[in-house]
C-alpha cells in the first residue's frame, strides 16, 4: 500500500440518521422509546398472568413471555447504543444524556423482568423445564435459558434483586455516565509547532504515537495534567462503583469480586488462570524487542509514554479510504463473505474517525438492534496504529454481522470471545503488510506493530487485572484515597511490566484515564482483551495453516459464540483444552516469535 507524509483529507462522520434522523432531537426515536415503554408494560402485565407451573396447557404463555422479553432486550439494547454513540460523538449532548440515562432505566426494568423469570424458573422441575426447551420456538435458545436457571442459583431473592436493579440506575450507573462526562469535558492546552490549541483526552492520546519523543511527552504530561484536575472525583466515582459491587456480591454470597466477570465472559477462572501464570513466566521474553527498540529511538530509559514510539516509516500518513480499501483487500484473500461486509460498512458511512474536539476519547463498534446494523466509533488521524484500530472495529463488526440472523438470546457472545473475531483481522492486515512489503523500514514499522500489541496484552492489560484484583481487596475494608490507588496502579505496573518499563516511567493516574475501569456494565473489563488476543492467535493460525479452506469453519466459530461457554468453543472448533497451560504456551510463543528478526532489522538499519 502507498502513504504519504503529507496531510491527509479528513476521516468521514458516520451515518446515524439511517437508524434515527434528527440525532437526540429525533421524533422517530422518540417513538421507538414510546413503544419500547409500552412493551415493556405489556411484559410486566404478561409475567403477571403466566402460569405458575409449565404444563402442556401453559408452555405457549411462557414461550410468549420469554420471546417478548428477548424482543425488548434487542429493542432496549438500540436506546442505549443510539444514544452512546450520539453522547460519544457530542460529550456536550445533553438530551443525549438524558437519553442514555433513561435507556438504563429501561435495562433495569428489564432485567427485573428476567430476575422474575430466574425465579420462575426454579420452581419447575428439571423435567418440567426440559418440557418447555422442547419447544420448537425455543429451540435456538436453550443454551441461554439453561445458563439464566444456573445463574438465578447464585442469586438473592427477586425482591432483592429487583430493588438492586432500581437502586443501580441513579446509583450504580449514573457513576458511570458521570465519569464519562467527566473524561468528555477535561480539555488541555496542546502546543505543537509553535501551534497551541485546546484538545480534548482522545486527541491527546493519538499523540502519544509521535515519532518526536518530546510531543509524546508533552502529551503524556497534558494527560496527567488534565486528569489531575479530575483525579479525587475519579477516585471517588471508583470507590462507589466498587462499593456498589462488593455489597451486592457480599448478599448474593459471592466470595471473588471477579464471580461476576467469569459470569459474563462463559469462562472458568481455571482457564484465567493458566493464561496469566504463562505469561508472568514468559513476558521477559519481549526484553531483546524492548532493549532494540530503546536502541532504535536513541534512549536509555523506557518511559510510558515511549510505549506507542513508532519505528521504522514513522512519518507515513494513510487516508481513511485507503485504509479502508487495504483492509478489504486483505480480507478477500481470506474470506469473500468477510471482505464484502467490511466493504459494505464503509460504503454505507457505519464509521465516525473524523479527528475533532469535542468527542469521546477511545473506540468502539455497537450494533443496532433490529437494524442489522453497526457502528464504529474512533479517531483516525492516519497512522497505522489508526489503520489497525479501523480493521479491529470492523472484524467486531463482521462478529455480529455473522450471528445477525441468530435470536438475540443466541447473538449475545460473552466476553472472553469477544475480541476474536477484531484479532483476527487486525492480525490479517498487518501480515499481509508484512508480506507486501521488501523496504526495510516498513518491515520494522509492522514488526513494531506486532510486537507492540504482544507488549500491551502482557504488561499493559496484565496491570490493569493485578491493580482491580489489589484495588477490590482493599475496598473490602473500606474507601481507598486517591494517594493510595496510585500506589496501588505504581505497584500493579512494577509487577505486569517485569522490569521492562524503566521505574521513572510508570503512570500513576493510570486507574484513573483509563476508561474501562469505570464501565459499570462489566466488572474486570481487562483479561478478555488478552484472553482475545491470544485466542484469536490460535484461530488465526489455524487459518494459515488451512488457508481460505479455512474461512467456512471460521464463520461456524463465529457462530458459535453466542450459544457455547468459551472452554466448549475452543475445544469444538480447536481441540484444544484452555484450562491446560499447553495452548496458552503456544499462543505466547507465536506471540514473540517475530523479537528475533526485528532485533537483527533494528541493528541492520
Amino acid at each position: 500500500m502507498s502513504a504519504t507524509p503529507q496531510k491527509i483529507p479528513p476521516a468521514p462522520q458516520w451515518d446515524l440518521d439511517s437508524i434515527f434522523p434528527g440525532g437526540s432531537g429525533s421524533k422517530e426515536f422518540q417513538t421507538h422509546r414510546e413503544k419500547t415503554k409500552a412493551d415493556l408494560d405489556t411484559a410486566k402485565t404478561m409475567l403477571k398472568g403466566l402460569p405458575e407451573k409449565i404444563t402442556g396447557d401453559s408452555i405457549p404463555a411462557w414461550t410468549d413471555f420469554i420471546l417478548t422479553l428477548q424482543n425488548l432486550d434487542e429493542n432496549i439494547d438500540l436506546v442505549r447504543a443510539f444514544s452512546n454513540c450520539l453522547t460519544s460523538q457530542n460529550v456536550d449532548d445533553a438530551e443525549a444524556q438524558a437519553i442514555e440515562a433513561k435507556g438504563d432505566l429501561y435495562h433495569s426494568q428489564w432485567q427485573k423482568l428476567r430476575t422474575e423469570l430466574e425465579a420462575c424458573s426454579l420452581k419447575q422441575s428439571d423435567e418440567q423445564w426440559a418440557m418447555l426447551l422442547s419447544e420448537p420456538r425455543l429451540k435456538e435458545i436453550t443454551f441461554y435459558l439453561n445458563e439464566l436457571r444456573v445463574i438465578a442459583r447464585s442469586k438473592m431473592a427477586p425482591e432483592l434483586e429487583s430493588l438492586a436493579l432500581d437502586l443501580a440506575v441513579s446509583g450504580y450507573h449514573a457513576w458511570n455516565r458521570l465519569y464519562d462526562k467527566m473524561a468528555g469535558d477535561i480539555k488541555v492546552d496542546f502546543t505543537q509547532d509553535g501551534k497551541t490549541e485546546k484538545v480534548s483526552m482522545g486527541q491527546v492520546a493519538t499523540k502519544m504515537a509521535d515519532p518526536d519523543r518530546a510531543v509524546r511527552r508533552h502529551a503524556f504530561e497534558k494527560m496527567i495534567e488534565g486528569w489531575e484536575t479530575q483525579a479525587n472525583l475519579a477516585g471517588m466515582t471508583l470507590n462507589a462503583l466498587s462499593g456498589f459491587r462488593l455489597a451486592l456480591y457480599d448478599q448474593r454470597g459471592w466470595e471473588s469480586p471477579q464471580h461476576e466477570a467469569l459470569v459474563i465472559g462463559r469462562v472458568k477462572q481455571e482457564t484465567v488462570d493458566a493464561m496469566w501464570s504463562v505469561i508472568r513466566r514468559m513476558t521477559g521474553r519481549l526484553e531483546p524487542y524492548i532493549a532494540a527498540k530503546m536502541k532504535l529511538l536513541g534512549i536509555d530509559k523506557f518511559r510510558w509514554y515511549d510505549e506507542f514510539a513508532p519505528c521504522g516509516k514513522a512519518d507515513a500518513l494513510y487516508g481513511f479510504e485507503e485504509a479502508g480499501g487495504f483492509i478489504v483487500k486483505q480480507a478477500a484473500a481470506f474470506s469473500t463473505h468477510m471482505a464484502d461486509f467490511m466493504k459494505m460498512a464503509l460504503a454505507k458511512r457505519w464509521v465516525e474517525a473524523e479527528d475533532r474536539s469535542g468527542k469521546r476519547g477511545g473506540g468502539f463498534c455497537t450494533n443496532m438492534g433490529s437494524f442489522k446494523q453497526w457502528r464504529i466509533f474512533m479517531t483516525y488521524a492516519g497512522t497505522f496504529d489508526n489503520l489497525l484500530t479501523l480493521a479491529h472495529e470492523l472484524g467486531h463488526a463482521y462478529h455480529g454481522w455473522v450471528l445477525k440472523d441468530k435470536p438475540p438470546f443466541a447473538a449475545g457472545y460473552p466476553m472472553s470471545l469477544a475480541e476474536t473475531a477484531s484479532i483476527f483481522a487486525e492480525t490479517l492486515v498487518i501480515d499481509a503488510a508484512l508480506e507486501q512489503t521488501t523496504d526495510p523500514q516498513q518491515r520494522l514499522m509492522l514488526l513494531e506493530q506486532k510486537l507492540q500489541a504482544a507488549y500491551v496484552k502482557f504488561t499493559d492489560i496484565h496491570c490493569r487485572y493485578l491493580f482491580e484484583k489489589n484495588f477490590y481487596r482493599e475496598r473490602k475494608e473500606g474507601v481507598v484515597p486517591k494517594e493510595r490507588l496510585d500506589e496501588l496502579m505504581v505497584d500493579a505496573q512494577k509487577r505486569a511490566f517485569a522490569g521492562l518499563l524503566d521505574e521513572s516511567g510508570y503512570h500513576p493516574l493510570f486507574w484513573c484515564s483509563k476508561l474501562h475501569f469505570y464501565i459499570s456494565d462489566v466488572p474486570f473489563y481487562n483479561f478478555p482483551y488478552t484472553f482475545g488476543y491470544l485466542f484469536a492467535g490460535g484461530v488465526y493460525d489455524r487459518a494459515r495453516k488451512e488457508g481460505s479452506s479455512f474461512a467456512d469453519k471460521y464463520r461456524a466459530l463465529l457462530a458459535d459464540t453466542g450459544s457455547m461457554t468459551t472452554e466448549d468453543v475452543a475445544r469444538k472448533h480447536l481441540g484444544v483444552d484452555l484450562t491446560a497451560e499447553d495452548f496458552w504456551v503456544d499462543a505466547v510463543t507465536r506471540a514473540v516469535a517475530d523479537v528475533d528478526e526485528f532485533v537483527k532489522l533494528a541493528e541492520s538499519v
